[in-house]
């Protein structure tokens, strides 16, 4: 059986590479808030073990890598600003240990790549995708305020124009337009991509893993702080307040558009 951290995280091995696949086909791998627990239970423990050399994440199936969050699940996770809170810290815990992660990240992407699925690729610091994917943040379309901390890797990767057509224009893009706005590290056709992504950590493996730990440490270094306060971190949390949103979920639940009243 493959280890795991959580039941539908399966960890499989291939020498010092890490194969960590979201199980959970049936809803396109959505994450519900004890997935995201696992994800970052999951990185915290591979960034912790010093023969690894690569990690690599992906979803079942080729339908999707994920489409994020689990709407269905918002009623008994996100209703209120106070579950919002606990939500918001336990989703950045998560995005950040993949980007804090000692170890070099690689997203095998086919399928759906949205919402926070698309957050958990931006996290990775290589992104392998093929012509079919759709790729993008889809916080618009729920009236969701995406963090900040999540949105600095976006900016810091395609600049503030692309960013601004993912974000506030809603976009989704197709491979061919992902690689070339900069979110697609490889373009390759659809059934390549599970070689490719592979291909891609044994090339990372075959080099010094603290050259890579020190590299992938230091870009983020240069960076800098967030300017964010943590103040305003926690503000962003009170879209969950709003009439919008809570009308927004009920309309994708019941598949029709939602109608925004901005407030």
């Amino acid at each position: 059986m493959p280890e795991c951290f959580h039941p539908l995280m399966p960890i499989t091995r291939e020498g010092p590479i890490a194969l960590v696949t979201f199980n959970r086909p049936e809803v396109r791998n959505a994450f519900d808030l004890s997935m995201w627990r696992g994800l970052q239970a999951t990185m915290e423990a591979l960034s912790a073990e010093e023969d690894l050399r690569c990690i690599v994440l992906r979803g079942a199936g080729e339908a999707a890598f994920s489409a994020g969050a689990d709407i269905a699940a918002v009623g008994a996770e996100r209703g209120t600003r106070a579950l919002e809170d606990v939500y918001a810290a336990v989703l950045h815990t998560s995005f950040q240990s993949i980007r804090l992660c000692r170890h070099p990240v690689v997203a095998m992407i086919m399928g759906a790549c949205v919402g926070g699925g698309a957050g958990i690729a931006t996290m990775c610091d290589f992104r392998v995708g093929g012509e079919g994917i759709r790729f993008g943040i889809t916080a618009r379309n729920l009236g969701i305020c995406y963090p900040y901390a999540e949105i600095d890797p976006v900016i810091q990767m395609v600049g503030i124009g692309v960013a601004a057509e993912i974000l506030i224009e809603g976009r989704i893009f197709n491979g061919r337009e992902a690689y070339e706005k900069g979110l697609l590290s490889r373009l390759v056709s659809d059934d390549a991509v599970p070689a490719e992504a592979m291909a891609l950590a044994r090339r990372i493996a075959e080099g010094s893993p603290l050259s890579a730990r020190f590299h992938k440490a230091a870009l983020r270094k240069l960076r800098g702080p967030s300017p964010i306060s943590p103040d305003e971190d926690l503000a962003v949390n009170g879209f969950v307040e709003t009439e919008d949103f809570h009308n927004a979920v009920g309309a994708f639940l019941a598949k029709r558009k939602p109608v925004w009243r901005g407030r």
